[in-house]
């Protein structure tokens, strides 16, 4: 393989650091290839992680018993994986419908998938005093890189994709919601 080969084909530090950046180009390039379909999913799963560090933090603080722990992270582990794929899910769907001839609900995993990555930051919600105002930052920031990202896979303009959009975000940010207030009142009941 010649060093220009290897060059070519980004890691996930620089893969994450491209899709924070919400370059139109980059996502426009995001074919689903298999080593894509690895580097966004690792997106995915480092997110996933990244938000179940700062609820297992937020659980201790709050002195949850080990199942009520155990069970929030993995509520919390579900419901960012689920929401990748739901969010995914409606934006193909109503992408269809607007356009009948679009990728495939696999095309569009790569580019959400790394669309993802400002929630690689999730972790940073631990800061006492700013930890909502920097979870609806960081959600703010995956929104705008997935309108990016739709724009750019669905060839739409970016009013039409901030619609197909912000169909499911806000189904997104209720499940998120609901899961925080359902491991709240699992602390309080086990106490």
């Amino acid at each position: 393989m010649s060093s220009n080969n290897i060059k070519s084909k980004p890691g996930l530090c620089i893969t994450l650091r491209r899709a924070l950046s919400l370059n139109g180009d980059f996502y426009e390039n995001a074919r689903n290839t298999q080593r894509n379909l690895r580097l966004a999913l690792s997106i995915v799963i480092l997110a996933t992680v990244s938000h179940t560090i700062g609820s297992g933090v937020i659980l201790l603080i709050n002195r949850a018993t080990v199942f009520v722990l155990l069970t929030g992270l993995l509520i919390d582990a579900i419901a960012v994986v689920a929401g990748y794929y739901f969010w995914t899910f409606t934006i193909w769907k109503i992408g269809q419908w607007l356009k009948p001839i679009d990728p495939t609900y696999g095309d569009l995993l790569v580019p959400i998938g790394f669309a993802y990555a400002p929630q690689v930051l999730n972790f940073l919600t631990l800061i006492p005093l700013l930890g909502r105002p920097i979870e609806l930052i960081l959600a703010v920031w995956s929104l705008l890189a997935v309108i990016v990202a739709v724009r750019q896979g669905l060839d739409i303009t970016t009013r039409r994709a901030a619609f197909i959009c912000l169909v499911g975000w806000p189904l997104i940010q209720i499940a998120i919601g609901f899961v925080q207030v359902l491991e709240q009142k699992l602390v309080k009941w086990t106490s």
